[in-house]
C-alpha cells in the first residue's frame, strides 16, 4: 500500500506564485496583439478570437491558482504530522585527542555536547571507541595474550535547551573471557546556568582529577592505561570511582581565578562481600550516603593550568567487621597543552573502624609528556602504600594492595585522525613480592 506520509527530512518545495504567470500571460499577449495591429494584418473577428483565448487563458490561471492552494495545504498539514521526530546521526570526527587531551571531543565534568534544534525536536549522537592490545609480563603463571578492550559506544541527547542526557555503554570481557554489557554512566543533567547544573544517575565519582578527565575509552588517554589509584572497580581498583546519586556544579564568581565547585551525594561503593557489585546501583547496604566536595581553579594568568582539591566521605559496613568511616582527600595540578602535559596527582585513603584505629594508604602518580608530530613519548611514575592488615581493601574488596610504585616509559603514535597505536613499558616493584617487568602494544581507535 503506497503511503501519503512524506518523510520527515522531504524538503518542502516552493510553488511559483501564480498571479506572476498572469502578468506573463498578459504580457505576452499583448506584444502578440500589438505587433499584429503594426503589420495590419489582424481583422475585428481576429481581434475577438484573440480575446476569447485571452479569457480561457485567465480560466486556466485561476484553475491553478486553486490547485496551488490546495497543494501547499496538504504539505503543511504533511509538515505537521512529521514535525518534532527524532532524528540518530553520529558526531563529527574528532581532531585526534592523542595529540593531547585538551584536543578532546568528549566534555570533561559530565558536560554534553550541544546543537541547534527545532522545538520538540530531539537530536541523539553516538560515538563509538574500542581498543585492542597484545600483552605480556614476567609474572609466574601470566600468559602472553592478545586482548580486545572495551567497546565504548558514548550517546548523547539533547532533550531541550536545559535537559540534557548522556549515556556511556560499554561492551568488555572478563578474566573468563565472558562479554557483558554495562551502562557506565547514565546520566540526567539539567543546566540552570554557568553557576549551576544538576545531574542525577550514575557518574564518575569527582575525586581529583584523572576520574573526570578520562572516562571509558583509552583513546583519551595518553597511556594504555589508567594509574593504578584511578583503576575500576571491576579492575581491581580501591577507588569508588563510580557512584550513583545526584551532583551539582558550577563556576563559582571569582574573576581571574576562575574557581569551580562540585558536590556529590550517592550511595558509595559496597563493602560488605568481595562478591558484592561494587557500585550500588539498585539497593545502598547502609543508610549512610557518600558526600564529596571538590574544588578547582582555572586561573587566566597561567593558560591550561588546573589546581584542584577533593574530599569524599562515606561510612562502609564490612561483613563481619564494625562500621568504618573512610575519608578520601585529593590535591593536584595539572597543566595540559596541545603539545605538552604534566599531570601530576596526590591522594591519601584514610579507614577508621568504630572503635579501633586509623588506617591511612598514600599514594601518587606523576606523568608528562610532548607532541613531536605525530609522536608522542611519555613518562609516568607512580607509587601506592597500604598497610599490610588494611581491613577494607582485604575483607571488603578482596584486593592486597601493599606497596608497589614503579614507572612507566611509553610512545604514542597517531597514525590518524581516528586510529592511534602505543607501547609502553612497566616495572612494578612490590614490598613483600617479586617485581614484575610487561610490555603492551595497543591500538584505540574511534568511529
Amino acid at each position: 500500500m503506497k503511503s501519503n506520509i512524506l518523510p520527515a527530512s522531504t524538503p518542502r518545495i516552493p510553488f511559483p506564485g501564480l498571479s506572476m504567470v498572469k502578468r506573463i500571460f498578459a504580457l505576452t499577449l499583448g506584444l502578440l496583439v500589438n505587433t499584429t495591429f503594426v503589420h495590419g494584418q489582424r481583422t475585428d473577428s481576429g481581434a475577438d478570437a484573440d480575446r476569447q483565448n485571452f479569457q480561457m487563458l485567465l480560466q486556466k490561471v485561476e484553475q491553478l491558482e486553486a490547485r496551488n492552494a490546495q497543494l501547499e495545504a496538504r504539505v503543511a498539514q504533511l509538515e505537521g504530522a512529521n514535525y518534532g521526530k527524532t532524528r540518530v546521526s553520529s558526531s563529527p570526527s574528532p581532531t585526534s585527542p592523542g595529540m593531547s587531551s585538551a584536543n578532546k571531543t568528549e566534555p570533561r565534568d559530565e558536560q554534553v555536547e550541544t546543537s541547534e534544534t527545532e522545538a520538540s525536536e530531539t537530536l541523539l549522537k553516538i560515538r563509538g571507541y574500542g581498543d585492542f592490545t597484545l600483552h605480556g609480563d614476567n609474572q609466574k603463571g601470566d600468559k602472553t595474550s592478545f586482548s580486545l578492550g572495551e567497546l565504548n559506544l558514548f550517546i548523547t541527547s539533547n532533550i531541550s535547551e536545559k535537559f540534557k542526557f548522556l549515556t556511556e555503554l560499554v561492551f568488555e570481557a572478563d578474566q573468563t573471557n565472558v562479554f557483558k554489557a554495562e551502562p557506565e554512566r547514565v546520566l540526567l543533567q539539567y543546566s540552570y546556568s554557568d553557576y549551576l547544573k544538576l545531574s542525577a544517575g550514575r557518574y564518575h565519582t569527582a575525586i581529583g582529577y584523572y576520574n573526570t578527565a578520562y572516562h571509558h575509552s583509552t583513546w583519551f588517554q595518553t597511556t594504555t592505561g589508567r594509574p593504578y589509584l584511578f583503576q575500576f572497580e571491576d579492575d581491581g581498583g580501591i577507588l569508588p570511582v563510580h557512584n550513583v546519586g545526584v551532583s551539582a556544579s558550577g563556576q563559582i564568581p571569582s574573576g581571574p581565578l576562575g574557581l569551580h565547585y562540585v558536590v556529590e551525594v550517592g550511595n558509595g561503593r559496597a563493602s560488605r562481600s568481595p562478591q558484592d557489585e561494587p557500585v550500588q546501583n539498585v539497593v545502598d547496604e547502609g543508610t549512610h550516603k557518600a558526600v564529596n566536595l571538590a574544588l578547582f581553579a582555572r586561573p587566566e594568568a597561567i593558560p591550561d593550568l588546573q589546581v584542584g582539591f577533593s574530599a569524599y566521605h562515606d561510612v562502609l559496613t564490612p561483613f563481619g567487621l564494625p562500621n568504618t568511616g573512610q575519608t578520601i582527600l585529593d590535591a593536584y595540578a595539572v597543566l595540559v597543552r596541545p603539545r605538552f602535559e604534566w599531570l601530576n596527582e596526590a591522594l591519601v585513603i584514610r579507614d577508621t573502624p568504630l572503635g579501633g584505629r586509623l588506617f591511612q594508604t598514600p599514594g601518587f602518580y606523576t606523568q608528562i609528556s610532548e607532541r613531536f608530530g605525530s609522536y608522542r613519548p611519555y613518562f609516568r611514575y607512580q607509587y601506592v602504600n597500604a598497610p599490610n592488615n588494611e581491613p577494607v581493601f582485604q575483607n571488603s574488596y578482596g584486593i592486597v594492595v601493599g606497596r608497589r610504585q614503579g614507572p612507566s616509559v611509553g610512545l604514542r603514535y597517531d597514525a590518524s585522525e581516528s586510529v592511534a597505536v602505543k607501547l609502553q613499558y612497566d616495572y612494578t616493584s612490590f614490598r613483600q613480592q617479586q617485581a614484575i617487568s610487561s610490555l603492551a602494544l595497543q591500538v584505540g581507535f574511534t568511529f
